[in-house]
């Protein structure tokens, strides 16, 4: 895709996924994640991992990991066909592949037309199941799965660390900047909270969605007190209602919420997303779950944004 096209197509609040079907019911996955689509190979299993992961192989040099998303979702044994596909992802900076049973295609839709599936489908309070959202496309109803969430859950290293803010020392308690986060994930909005918080950041903000944000952000645009309120803004970018890409554009093309610093923190971030992020404004961008990174950065950050605004 050409740098242009890139461009053209940022923060229109649309993303294009994937279908794809096992046992019959659809499923989706964010285009973006996509690396490409295999014929299912062998694999040579893994001592001592998870029963949903089959194991390794390696196309071209490159080993992947290769999750058994079939028996994940159902808890049943596979029954692996010779048609069966492997779908290779790339997210969190993490190759992994995927088998599913039949790729249907790839459908375009807006963040709008995406709603969060109903709370009784939960486990409980601090869960938000594996389902990012339920999308409409024509009379087909698909499920977009976290793929993040379940990454985590077969390898939990490969979530966000607390080690990574203990290894920062000993921190300042900051009570006067207001962070501003907006995550649609529970479990993941929950330890970046509690990993903020450690690294003294007391006054946050939680949003669900990228609308939930704007829609604050309003009410308080002509606030004196603004930069207070809105110290800085962190965002993901899958999010229902509004993405973060939308998101940002909207802060960016406004002349006074623009010179609050945004971070767009997604799993997401690759070269084209970097591209993207950088057209519309995004002072930083980084990939989950860089926690202690995202510290860093929001340090230098706070520290810039209050000369600016004190010097405004």
């Amino acid at each position: 895709m050409a740098e242009t096209e890139i461009l053209l197509e940022s923060g229109t609040n649309e993303m294009e996924i994937m279908e794809f079907t096992i046992y019959g019911e659809s499923y989706g996955i964010n285009v973006a994640k996509v690396k490409e689509i295999m014929m299912s190979d062998t694999v040579k299993p893994i001592p001592h991992s998870h029963d949903c992961v089959e194991g390794i192989f390696k196309p071209r040099g490159i080993v992947l990991t290769v999750v058994d998303l079939p028996r994940y979702l159902t808890g049943k044994e596979t029954e692996r066909q010779p048609k069966d596909l492997f779908i290779v992802t790339n997210f969190n900076k993490l190759n992994i592949a995927f088998r599913v049973q039949a790729v249907v295609g790839i459908q375009r839709i807006s963040w709008k037309d995406i709603q969060k599936p109903d709370k009784t489908l939960y486990r409980g309070e601090d869960d938000d199941g594996i389902a990012t959202g339920i999308a409409q496309c024509n009379s087909q109803l698909i499920t977009i799965l976290d793929f993040e969430k379940i990454t985590a859950e077969l390898a939990p290293e490969t979530g966000i660390q607390m080690s990574e803010i203990e290894a920062l020392g000993q921190r300042t308690e900051n009570k006067k900047h207001t962070i501003l986060f907006a995550e649609d994930s529970v479990l993941l909005g929950m330890m970046v909270e509690q990993s903020l918080k450690k690294a003294g950041y007391q006054n946050l903000k939680k949003f669900n969605n990228g609308k939930e944000a704007w829609d604050y952000l309003c009410t308080i645009r002509d606030n004196e007190d603004l930069y207070e309120k809105a110290s800085l803004i962190i965002t993901d970018i899958e999010m229902p209602e509004m993405d973060g890409h939308r998101l940002t554009k909207l802060v960016k093309d406004d002349p006074r919420l623009k010179k609050i610093p945004l971070v767009i923190f997604s799993s997401l971030i690759n070269k084209e997303m970097e591209i993207k992020g950088k057209s519309l404004g995004a002072d930083e961008q980084m990939s989950k779950p860089e926690i202690g990174h995202l510290v860093a950065v929001i340090d230098r950050l706070l520290e810039e944004g209050e000369k600016e605004w004190t010097n405004a």
